[in-house]
């Protein structure tokens, strides 16, 4: 199979740059050695920005937009003590999907709240405050890491995501505290208390209020010589560098599933367990254990919509993908972004995501492996390909040899769907087996620091995790974790065991 795959990809190419640019699919790439960086040749390169060249005034625009609004001090002439509060007031903004306010050290972390309030395009009301997740600093690359220690990251909240909406009103208020006297010792004749000193947090440095607009779908339009509203002007040299850097990013996302479906695919199909153990042998080959040889344990690949598939525009994200040896355990999250979305808006919901991470919050790529919304579909996350142990920034610390799926939506209160759970359990049961792993078993992972534990140690979690169990945070929400033992069960019998 791997024969066939390698001698047929030179024809598939060609056929393959025929496709829309946005999503687009060419070449193929071997599996890399751990901790490299892979990129799309340099042939392949070149023909592809050629082929963008001749076709510049034929293709799509890039999609999307973030405005960043810099937040301003709402109460100047507060007294001493009074919370600390900066924002906007009510006003018309283009239309955006999806809020978050980010601000310049992503090692200082906002205590206070987050509340926006936005205009619905469709009806034209303003919807109630709304309260942003602030403790978002659990999410992110490991220390020391090159992702990390760009100079681009920045701290942030979590993403909200409110519908397309033209009108905004935020503020962000620091927590207040009380500090009281110690307590005198008891006995007769104890002291009247005094009063204590009111004290706040001060604000992170440079808050800025992220609008994301996530963008069309990525296809052509009906003519396709016409520009889109926003978009970028097709009839320059620098607009066909764009198209061609992007069809190449496009490509090199595409090429490394090639073994799973063909080049340019929007999804890769469920299997039959007899084709997922024979897909087994060819994907892991000689790294399997005798053990697997004899007994599979592992899964059916269940359908994932890839990134093509939900229109990831590949020109925003650093360029190459980064690996780590094996995928040993799987950290669930949930988004944070809030539940109210349909299904069929997901696409939008984690392009908006995808931008935010990258653009607002300095990423290299969105930050999750794989995401699940609650129809129990499951998404393409992080480029490098959804069979191989791809380098995420989903759980600080303990990046490396796991995987990250977020669950779409806010489980604190709200209940996930059945369907979600299901999803989880189907998704961990198929690429936990990849690697050996029961999903009911215990693993270890070396923390690389910034977490609950010290640089170096070695902790003993379970193979399914909620965030929760790396790190103190309320991720994956309460009633989510609660259910990661059924998913744990499931995902079992889904491998047979």
């Amino acid at each position: 199979m791997r024969g066939f795959l390698a001698s047929s990809i030179g024809v598939t190419c060609a056929a393959a740059l025929a496709l829309p640019l946005t999503p687009p699919a060419v070449a193929a790439t071997a599996r890399p050695a751990h901790g490299a960086e892979v990129a799309t040749s340099a042939e392949t390169v070149a023909m592809v920005r050629g082929q963008a060249a001749r076709r510049k005034n034929a293709e799509p625009s890039v999609p999307g937009s973030t405005q960043s609004l810099p937040l301003i001090p709402l109460n100047d002439d507060r007294i001493l003590g009074e919370p600390a509060e900066q924002g906007l007031s009510r006003r018309d903004v283009p239309h955006f999907s999806l809020v978050g306010v980010i601000w310049d050290d992503p090692n200082v972390e906002l205590h206070g709240r987050v509340q926006v309030r936005t205009r619905s395009v469709g009806t034209g009301t303003w919807s109630d405050w709304q309260d942003v997740e602030t403790h978002n600093a659990d999410h992110a690359a490991d220390p020391d890491t090159a992702e990390s220690s760009s100079g681009r990251v920045r701290g942030s909240t979590a993403p909200l995501w409110v519908g397309e909406s033209d009108g905004v009103e935020v503020r962000v208020t620091s927590e207040a505290a009380v500090t009281r006297p110690d307590s005198p010792a008891p006995g007769a004749g104890d002291p009247t208390p005094t009063a204590g000193t009111a004290v706040t947090s001060p604000l992170p440095a440079g808050l800025r209020l992220e609008l994301v607009d996530p963008g069309e779908a990525a296809l052509p339009p009906d003519d396709p010589g016409a520009p889109r509203p926003g978009s970028l002007t097709t009839g320059t040299d620098e607009a066909a560098e764009a198209l061609g850097v992007t069809a190449t990013a496009a490509a090199a996302a595409s090429a490394v599933n090639v073994e799973l479906a063909p080049l340019g695919a929007t999804e890769i199909p469920e299997l039959g367990r007899t084709e997922t153990e024979a897909e087994l042998q060819v994907l892991r080959g000689s790294e399997l254990t005798q053990e697997q040889r004899a007994k599979p344990y592992i899964g059916p690949r269940p359908r994932i919509v890839t990134r093509r598939g939900w229109g990831a525009n590949e020109g925003l994200r650093e360029k190459g993908f980064v690996y780590t040896k094996r995928v040993k355990a799987a950290f669930v999250h949930h988004t944070a972004t809030g539940s109210k979305y349909w299904c069929t808006q997901v696409p939008s919901l984690i392009r908006g995501i995808y931008r935010y991470h990258v653009k607002s919050m300095g990423w290299r790529d969105v930050g999750y492996n794989f995401l699940v919304d609650k129809c129990g579909n499951i998404y393409e996350g992080r480029a490098g390909g959804v069979a191989k142990p791809v380098l995420g920034a989903h759980t600080l610390g303990f990046n490396t040899n796991s995987m990250g799926i977020a669950v779409l939506g806010s489980y604190g209160s709200s209940k996930p769907s059945a369907a979600a759970v299901r999803a989880v359990a189907r998704l961990t049961a198929w690429k936990l087996g990849l690697f050996g792993v029961n999903p009911r078993g215990k693993t270890y992972l070396k923390s690389a620091g910034g977490n609950l534990y010290r640089k170096g140690t070695n902790v003993r979690l379970n193979a399914i995790s909620g965030h929760r169990d790396g790190f103190a945070t309320e991720c994956p929400g309460l009633q989510l974790y609660r259910k990661l033992g059924t998913a744990r069960a499931a995902a079992a019998r889904y491998q047979g065991r």
